[in-house]
């Protein structure tokens, strides 16, 4: 029965210092009722009243006996499981909050807008060309001042006396063939003319057929052969390639470190050596590639120009070396062009051509004062080498800037576009 007295000896048996250490203070405890009858004031009427929530700690239910009877361990135990359930929505206030959700990246941009995106930069590096070619395109007839101006332009812009003589010949037939009268439509003639020239320059690059597929990187001086390859690593690495460095530049200083950075951004390993030999370099990269199940090797070599021909035999030294590594060694032979260099481009093709023997290239920096117009002298020289036996020696990247998403594949209609805007 609720009414029925409680007995004299309940402090013994459940007092609130002992069964409950958690609790508060002596004082706080009399003020808060902790100790007496459950739901009773000290009048001794049956009343509900709140909890205080003031145990930290789940103590064991009370069992009959030792003076005590059933209804009122019932009662004491029915006060503690009401301390148990008031107590954690009480203090939940002091729970650690959960960690909201992380934000959602923003997606990525298509590869359509980024390759829009890169368009817009090779546009704007090619400007002044565009504009130079641009302007003889805005007279109102077709007549032999228009052809002496555009064969100026051409020249201008790097494409040398051989290409400025195709294109125009080239340019004359189709705009009989199309009877063209007004002068804005040869200029897109002339971008068909010069897409034809550039389309045997444009070919992926391959790799997997050989494990690993051993890339050997060229140039002269300044060229911007350590970037390029940074950034040609971004780019396998994109692909599900693991690639594997070699820092066999051990002329230039802080060559090593140059190329140390590019491997940390990309997260790819680097052999290199204190001042050891370029061809020793490149001997225990391939043979660490071949250990390690790596897709690519790419070997980084010193600047050398066409002229200084013991350089070049040091160049010669390094693939023989390589292809002890790898009888198939080297799968592909690079060559890194600065874009500024005009003409002079044309003859280092041709020099590490006879040297090393190319199998592709990539064209840099034409986001300054390049014209871009070498590359039809470079086309053109192509097809008299695939008429002597020989096959063309293809661009695989063009580079528009120093960031890592500045380097793109080679297309020869956006280039001509490019060329043209």
């Amino acid at each position: 029965s609720p009414n029925a007295p409680v007995p004299a000896k309940i402090s013994a048996h459940f007092h609130p210092s002992k069964d409950c250490p958690n609790q508060l203070n002596n004082v706080s405890r009399t003020r808060s009722g902790v100790g007496r009858r459950p739901n009773l004031f000290a009048t001794g009427n049956l009343v509900r009243r709140h909890c205080p929530p003031m145990m930290r700690t789940s103590p064991a239910p009370l069992c009959a006996g030792a003076g005590l009877s059933l209804e009122d361990v019932g009662r004491v135990n029915g006060f503690i499981e009401c301390l148990i359930l008031e107590t954690p929505h009480m203090f939940s206030f002091f729970k650690k909050k959960s960690p909201q959700e992380p934000a959602k990246a923003e997606p990525q941009q298509a590869p359509t807008q980024t390759r829009q995106s890169w368009l817009q930069r090779l546009g704007k590096g090619l400007q002044r060309t565009g504009q130079s070619i641009s302007s003889v395109f805005t007279g109102t007839r077709i007549d032999d001042a228009l052809y002496e101006e555009l064969e100026t332009a051409l020249l201008m812009a790097d494409t040398g006396v051989a290409a400025t003589e195709y294109l125009l010949k080239d340019l004359k037939q189709r705009v009989k063939e199309a009877s063209t009268t007004e002068p804005a439509a040869v200029k897109a003639l002339l971008a068909q003319s010069i897409t034809q020239l550039l389309t045997p320059l444009q070919k992926t690059l391959t790799v997997g057929e050989h494990v690993p597929t051993v890339i050997m990187v060229a140039g002269v001086n300044g060229a911007g052969k350590t970037t390029s390859i940074g950034k040609l690593t971004r780019h396998l690495s994109e692909s599900g390639a693991s690639v594997l460095l070699a820092a066999a530049d051990t002329f230039r200083a802080a060559a090593k470190e140059h190329l140390g950075v590019w491997a940390t951004r990309n997260s790819v390993d680097i052999v290199s050596q204190a001042g050891g030999d370029p061809a020793a370099v490149s001997f225990d990269a391939v043979s660490a590639g071949k250990a390690r199940g790596k897709d690519v090797v790419l070997v980084d070599t010193a600047g050398r120009l066409p002229t200084q021909l013991h350089l070049m035999e040091e160049l010669k030294k390094i693939k023989r070396v390589v292809q002890k590594a790898d009888a198939t060694a080297p799968h592909e032979v690079l060559l890194v062009i600065d874009g500024n260099t005009g003409q002079n481009a044309l003859a280092q093709v041709k020099a590490f051509d006879e040297a090393l023997g190319l199998t592709g290239m990539v064209v840099t920096k034409l986001d300054g004062t390049a014209k871009g117009g070498v590359l039809a002298a470079i086309a053109l020289w192509g097809q008299s080498r695939v008429a002597t036996g020989g096959s063309v020696v293809p661009v695989y990247f063009i580079g528009v800037g120093e960031a890592v998403e500045d380097l793109e594949t080679f297309n020869a209609q956006e280039f001509a576009q490019a060329l043209l805007q």
